[in-house]
This record gives C-alpha cells, structure tokens and sequence, in this order.
C-alpha cells in the first residue's frame, strides 16, 4: 500500500552524529552480498539508508545478546529507523507472551430493565472488550442469542461502553490526509467492522443505471447512485463526485459501464462509533425480527443492569495471523491497547501499551534503546527501531513456546498475505516467513529463512530514503541469498 509523501523528512541528527560509530562497527561486521549492494547501487539508494541484521538462530535457549560467529550481517543495525509495518511484529510478539494465547475478547450485553413479554422496558446496554475482529457476522451470532433469551422489542436506547479505552482526540486525518482510508480508523473499545464500508458498484447499462450496493448492510443511510456513464474507466472513484456523511452517501458524478464491477473500501469518518455501530444494529435487529424504539448513544453499564448475553472472540493467535498477514493497521491499534488495559488494569492508552512492550523486552534482556512505540501498527511517522534489536525480538520469539502461533502469523513468501505475489519461481518461495513494510520512504522486511541448509535466520532488512520504493529487488535478493548461502 503506497502512502502520500512524508510531511517531514526521515532522515534525523542521529544518523549523522552516529557516522563514525557506524564506520567502527561495520569494520567488524560482513558487509552485503555483492549482489544485493549492487542492486541498491541501481535503485541509487545508499548503504547509509539501509540497516541490515542477519543471524543464525542458535539451539539451545534464547541468545539475547547475539554471538559474533552467528551474525552475518549488521549494517547500521544499532540506529533507529522507521519499520513501517514490520512494527506489527512487536506487538504481536508481545501480545502472545503477555496476554497468553488463549486470550479473547467478550462483548457483553445488559438489560436496563425487566424483560416482560418479549418486552425490554429500559435500554439494551453493550460493553466492549477492544475486540478487534467483532465484524458484521459475529454481531448477528451475538444477536441472535439475545432474541433466544426472548428480547424481541427495546423500548429503551441502545447504549453504547466504550470506556475500556482512554478516550483521545484522534484526527483520521493527521497521517496522509485521506481520512476516507480505511487504515485510517481510529481505535475503539467497541469497533465494529475495522468501522469501515465496502460500496459495489455495478453497472447496469440495458436499464441504463449503475445498481449500488454497501456492505454490511445498514438502516437509515441512505444511498444516492451515479449516473451510468459511457466515458473510459480511467479514475472512476474521481469522477463520481462522492460525498460520505453521518447520514448517508450520494454519488453526483458518472460510473462508466466499462470500468464493469468494482468495490470502494471506505472510512466513515464523518459518523462517530456510535453513529456506525447504530446503522448496522437497526438493520441486523430489523433482519432478526426485533425493533429499537430509542437512540443510539454512549455510556455506561448502569449498576442495576443485569447481564443477558455475551460474545466470546476467537482466540488471540487468529487476530495475531490477520493482522500481520495482510497488515491491518486496525487491528494493531486495538492489540496495543488490549496490551495496556489487561497490564494497567484500568482505561488505558497507547503510551501505557507500549511502556508494557518496553518493559517486557527489558525483562528479556533486549537493549529497547532508539525504540519508539506510537500506536504499535507502523501507520506512523515517529515509530522507529533498530534492526539488531528486531533481530533479536525474532530470535527470542523463535525459543519462546509460542514460536508456532507466532512464525504462522507472518506471509510466507510466494503463498499468502502481502508476499503472495513476491519472489516466484525462486528456490526460497515458501521458505520465508517475512513481515513486510510500506510507506513512502520506507520498505522493509522482516522475518524468518529457513535456508537449504537446514539451518535457520532472522533476517531484517530496513530501507529509509526517498527512494525506497525502488528496494525490493535487494531485498528479494537479500533473502534469496540467504536462503542458498545460509
């Protein structure tokens, strides 16, 4: 996923005061293969842009402080870089080992008055846990158990406890300026579908209109189609002058019948939690036979409110592999909370989340020094580590119990998640377990090779320069390498 310019360059005093600690530390240490150098050279990326820490995985309990004779490779692996969403690691590690991997997350629901007659004289009260894969489907499970225990009508408000996390001002706007994306969803103790829309646009030209179709389905937001268009595809969203409110969404512009089908993620950011949460429960209540006589609002669970149902996630290991397969910003926010709430024991934040992390990598040994923890997914500007000490995250959790919930999370190369389409037809497809990373000025990839060797390596690879688009040849060589020479 490419992302607009950085407001602000990367490049910090610190890479220049830490020059001559760099020359110092590469003279021991061996430089890149020549050709993955030589592919950096025609991409005309330097080597002082690129951090590097290979090393063989060592038998026997955890190495925290790596052996010189295991280490292949440390290029400029002791400053701090920008790891995009290799960050996603971090957190993940440390949600596994903090939280257990038979974590999950409970919804629960309360009754704010007597249920007469299938009658709920009072509100229908909601609490969230942070979950952060309660999509449209495990609501209408968590549903359909309420109208088992006969709630069929509410004539109270449906209220909404969010208050397990700190509330922030967030700006879905601040990282890029596209608040319509949908990575840029804020946190929520009670999200709902990543609070995100999936609008279908399909062109209907022996009727002469353009059928529009949102998912999940949603009651009170009505929808305005374009007009079915005749013109080439070319920017089709562009063209269909598109406006997202709290109340609805109308298309004034044209959808061309050539662009055929096709489907716009969208951010709602102009509705609140609430507001979103809203239109889908009316049309899932709607769908189940139930009706809502009040409003939707925010609060709390009142004390003379008696439980009646709850909704039990999936365990932790199943959020950890959709998030890092396919790198969801969303899902990392709502795990670096969780991480804060269960440590703090109270409504937390992600500062609190990531002194947990910090704690937790002190207690195991690993030098945290140049590591910055903003929102735990690498959606960031100002998150930073070095990779020597990702290296050793990866090495750690490579000796930890839970080495398989955490190896499966990460795409394995030329198969699945962000490295589906990467490295085909080359030996290493399917023998690489590697995080990847995307920003503007920044690609990097993190993870496991399992070389034709036997043996095994941590391999980070950190690229921060204007022209870091133009790294993955290196990169791809890097592990390709690794994989024969290793």
């Amino acid at each position: 996923m490419r992302i607009p310019a950085l407001r602000r360059p990367l490049f910090v005093p610190v890479f220049l005061a830490a020059a001559a600690m760099l020359l110092a530390a590469s003279a021991c240490a061996q430089d890149l293969p020549p050709n993955v150098t030589d592919a950096f050279r025609r991409a005309g990326i330097p080597l002082t842009s690129v951090g590097a820490w290979v090393q063989r995985i060592q038998a026997g309990p955890a190495v925290t402080a790596a052996e010189p004779e295991a280490t292949l490779i440390a290029l400029n692996d002791g400053l701090p870089f920008n790891p995009a969403s290799t960050m996603k690691l971090v957190t993940s590690a440390a949600a596994l080992e903090m939280l257990g991997p038979a974590y999950t997350w409970k919804t629960r629901a309360y009754a704010g008055g007597p249920l007469v007659g299938g009658e709920l004289q009072g509100d229908l009260i909601i609490k969230g846990s942070g979950d952060p894969r309660l999509v449209q489907e495990n609501l209408w499970l968590f549903l359909r158990q309420l109208r088992d225990r006969g709630i069929r009508d509410i004539r109270g408000n449906l209220v909404l406890d969010n208050s397990l996390f700190e509330p922030v001002a967030y700006d879905p706007a601040q990282f890029d300026g596209d608040p319509l994306r949908a990575y840029n969803a804020g946190p929520d103790a009670l999200l709902l579908n990543y609070k995100a829309f999936s609008f279908r646009f399909v062109p209907d030209p022996p009727n002469g209109i353009v059928k529009v179709m949102i998912d999940p389905p949603v009651a009170g937001y009505p929808l305005a189609a374009p007009r079915l268009g005749t013109e080439e595809c070319g920017d089709w969203k562009g063209k269909m002058g598109a406006a997202f409110g709290d109340k609805g969404a109308a298309f004034s512009g044209s959808y061309a019948a050539s662009c055929g089908e096709r489907t716009w993620y969208v951010h709602p950011w102009q509705m609140s939690h609430a507001q979103y949460f809203g239109v889908v429960f009316r049309q899932l209540w709607r769908d189940l036979g139930g009706t809502l006589t009040g409003d939707v609002r925010n609060g709390v669970v009142s004390p003379n409110a008696s439980q009646v149902g709850q909704w039990e996630s999936t365990m932790l290991p199943e959020a950890v592999r959709d998030m890092n397969k396919f790198s969801n910003n969303v899902m990392a926010r709502q795990i670096l909370l969780t991480i804060a709430t269960e440590t703090s024991h109270q409504a937390a934040n992600s500062a609190q989340g990531a002194q947990a992390i910090g704690a937790w990598l002190a207690g195991k040994g690993i030098d945290t020094r140049g590591l910055t923890i903003e929102n735990g997914s690498g959606l960031s500007r100002n998150e930073r580590i070095a990779p020597r000490t990702m290296g050793r995250i990866l090495a750690a959790m490579f000796q930890s119990p839970l080495m398989p919930e955490f190896i499966s999370s990460l795409p394995l190369a030329g198969v699945d998640g962000t490295m589906r389409r990467r490295l085909n037809g080359r030996s290493v497809n399917g023998n690489a377990h590697i995080k990847t990373g995307s920003l503007n000025e920044v690609r990097t990839i993190a993870g496991y090779v399992l070389a034709a060797s036997g043996r095994r390596y941590v391999v980070v690879c950190m690229v921060n320069d204007a022209r870091a688009s133009l790294a993955q040849e290196a990169q791809d060589a890097l592990l390709q390498w690794v994989y024969e020479a290793g």
